[in-house]
C-alpha cells in the first residue's frame, strides 16, 4: 500500500526524475577533471623544459678570501642566461656572491668557470641556478 501523505505531495510539488541529477552531477565532475588533466600536462611539459639548465662541476677554495667553481650550462635557444653563484661559510653564512651573464651567441653547451671574491673563509659553494628574461625561477 503507498502512503497517502508522499502522493499527496507528489501532486502538489511534483517528482523530479532522479536519474537525471546524478548524471549532471558526474558530467560536471567529469568536464572539471579533464580541464585539469589539460592544466596539469601544459604545466608538467613547460617545467620540464626549460630555456636554461646548470649544474655545479666543481668547486675549490684556493684562499681565504676567494672561492673558484666550475659550472656546466646548456641553453636550450639562444637567449642570454644569468647564473648566480654563492659562497658559504661553515656556519651556512653566505660569504661571497656572483653573477655570471652568459651570452645568447655562446654555445648550447658549455662549461664556465667562476671566481668569487669572498669577505672570510668559505666552506662551499652553492649554484643558486640560471634564469633568463622569460623564466625568473632558477634551473
Amino acid at each position: 500500500m503507498t502512503d497517502p501523505a508522499a502522493t499527496d505531495l507528489d501532486a502538489r510539488y511534483g517528482r523530479t526524475p532522479r536519474a537525471r541529477r546524478p548524471l549532471l552531477l558526474i558530467g560536471v565532475i567529469a568536464v572539471i577533471a579533464v580541464a585539469a588533466l589539460v592544466w596539469l600536462v601544459r604545466v608538467a611539459v613547460v617545467q620540464s623544459t626549460p630555456p636554461v639548465s646548470s649544474r655545479l662541476l666543481a668547486f675549490t677554495i684556493p684562499s681565504d678570501t676567494s672561492a673558484t667553481a666550475t659550472i656546466q650550462v646548456e641553453k636550450r635557444k639562444d637567449v642570454e642566461a644569468s647564473c648566480r653563484l654563492q659562497a658559504k661559510a661553515a656556519d651556512f653564512s653566505i660569504v661571497g656572491e656572483l653573477t655570471l651573464t652568459v651570452p645568447a651567441d655562446s654555445p648550447r653547451q658549455q662549461t664556465v668557470p667562476a671566481t668569487l671574491t669572498t669577505q672570510r673563509a668559505a666552506t662551499s659553494v652553492v649554484l643558486i641556478g640560471c634564469t633568463t628574461a622569460d623564466t625568473p625561477r632558477p634551473h
